[in-house]
C-alpha cells in the first residue's frame, strides 16, 4: 500500500509539473534559447587530428544541443592568427577557442602543464591528474584571470622526438642548432646550447626545407607525413621528450560561458571528454599506418636518442621547472601537483602498462 501511494505521489507530482506555466519550470525558460558562437583555432583548416578534431567537438555540440547551439569554425588565420587565439577569446571576439596551453607561456609560465612538459606525464596520467587529480581545478584557476574557462578536448599521445637535418649522437650535436620547439621543451633546447623558435603549423614546412631552422618537432608520424616533414629532413627521432601528453584545449569566455543554461553547459562539457577519446583513438589508429610509410621510405632514418642525450634533457627540464617554480608561486604550486601525481601514478605504470607492452614487445 505504500508503495503504492508512493509511485501515485510520484505521478501526481508528474501531473502536476506538465501543468506546471513553463516560465515557472527550472529552465525550460532558457531551453529554447539559440547560440551562435564563433570558434578559433590555431590549426589550418581541416588538417588531420587536430583541425578535423575542432570539427568533431563542434559536431557533437551542435547535435546534442538538437541545433541549439551553432558553431562556426574558424582556422588559424581566417579570424586571427593562431597565436592570437588566447586574447581573442579573453576578450570576447570569440565565444570559443581551440589549441594547446603552452602556446600561452607569456600569460603565465603555469599554463604549460595542461598541454604537456617534457618528461612529464603520459596521456593516461594527464587526463587521471586533470579529472581525479586536483589538475582541472589547478588550470581553471589559472586561467580565471583572463576571463577563461579551459577544457582539455584533444590528446594525440606520446609525440616523436622530430625531424633533424643531421643525426644527434650526442648533447654537443644540439649547440647551434635552430629548432622549431615551444614551451618548456624550447627552453631546455637553448639551455642545451641550442636556438628555439616557435612557428605556427603553415610556416614550419617552408622554414625546414630552406634551412631557416636545423630541425623542427611537430606531432607524430600521422600529422608530420601529413604536411610533408619527411621531404625535408631525414632523421627521424623518438621519442617525444618535450611531449609525452600534449593535451589540447577548448577555451570559452567565461561570460559567454555564464551565460549557458546548464544542459548546455553540461552537453559543452561531455562533447570536450568524447573529442578527447575521439583524437587520442584517431591518433593511434593512423600513426601506425604511417610509421609503417616512413620506415618503407629509404629517404628516411628513425633513430632513438642516445641515452646519454635524453638524460641530459631530462637533467636540463628539472632545472629549468625548479627554477620557474622559484620565482612563480602558482608555478609551483602546479609543479607540486603534478610531481606528486607523477610519483603515485609511476609504480602502477611499471607494473601495468609498462610491463603489459614489455610483453608484447618480448612476443
Amino acid at each position: 500500500m505504500k508503495r503504492r501511494e508512493f509511485i501515485g505521489g510520484l505521478g501526481g507530482g508528474a501531473a502536476l509539473a506538465a501543468c506546471t506555466p513553463q516560465t515557472e519550470q527550472q529552465g525550460v525558460s532558457s531551453s529554447a534559447e539559440r547560440f551562435s558562437w564563433k570558434l578559433v583555432t590555431t590549426w589550418l583548416p581541416n588538417f588531420p587530428g587536430l583541425g578535423t578534431g575542432v570539427n568533431t567537438l563542434a559536431r557533437y555540440i551542435q547535435e546534442m544541443s538538437a541545433g541549439r547551439m551553432e558553431i562556426t569554425i574558424y582556422a588559424a588565420g581566417e579570424l586571427v592568427p593562431a597565436f592570437e587565439v588566447f586574447d581573442a577569446v579573453s576578450q570576447g571576439s570569440a565565444e570559443m577557442g581551440h589549441g594547446a596551453a603552452y602556446y600561452w607561456r607569456g600569460k603565465s609560465e603555469a599554463a604549460q602543464f595542461f598541454a604537456t612538459i617534457p618528461f612529464g606525464m603520459n596521456a593516461h596520467e594527464q587526463n587521471a591528474w586533470l579529472y581525479y587529480g586536483g589538475g582541472l581545478e589547478l588550470w581553471r584557476e589559472v586561467y580565471e584571470p583572463f576571463n577563461l574557462m579551459p577544457f582539455p578536448a584533444g590528446n594525440t599521445g606520446v609525440q616523436m622526438g622530430g625531424w633533424f637535418n643531421r643525426p644527434i649522437d650526442s648533447m654537443s650535436d644540439l649547440h647551434g642548432l635552430k629548432m622549431r620547439i615551444p614551451g618548456i621543451g624550447g627552453e631546455v633546447l637553448r639551455r642545451a646550447g641550442g636556438t628555439p623558435v616557435n612557428l605556427p603549423l603553415s610556416e614550419i614546412f617552408t622554414a625546414l626545407q630552406t634551412g631557416s631552422i636545423d630541425a623542427t618537432e611537430w606531432v607524430s608520424p600521422y600529422n608530420d607525413v601529413a604536411i610533408g616533414l619527411h621531404q625535408a629532413a631525414r632523421y627521424y627521432y623518438y621519442p617525444g621528450w618535450q611531449e609525452p601528453a600534449p593535451t589540447l584545449e577548448c577555451i570559452i569566455n567565461r561570460d559567454a560561458w555564464n551565460s549557458l543554461p546548464e544542459d548546455l553547459q553540461a552537453i559543452v562539457r561531455v562533447a570536450c571528454q568524447a573529442t578527447t577519446l575521439d583524437m587520442i583513438s584517431e591518433f593511434m589508429a593512423r600513426n601506425a599506418t604511417a610509421l609503417a610509410q616512413l620506415q618503407a621510405d629509404e629517404n628516411v632514418e628513425i633513430r632513438k636518442f642516445p641515452d646519454d642525450v635524453l638524460t641530459g634533457l631530462k637533467e636540463l627540464t628539472y632545472s629549468v621547472v625548479d627554477e620557474l617554480a622559484v620565482d612563480d608561486p602558482l608555478f609551483a604550486r602546479v609543479w607540486d601537483s603534478a610531481r606528486e601525481f607523477m610519483a603515485i601514478s609511476q609504480p602502477w605504470q611499471a607494473i601495468s602498462e609498462q610491463a603489459y607492452l614489455a610483453t608484447q614487445a618480448s612476443s
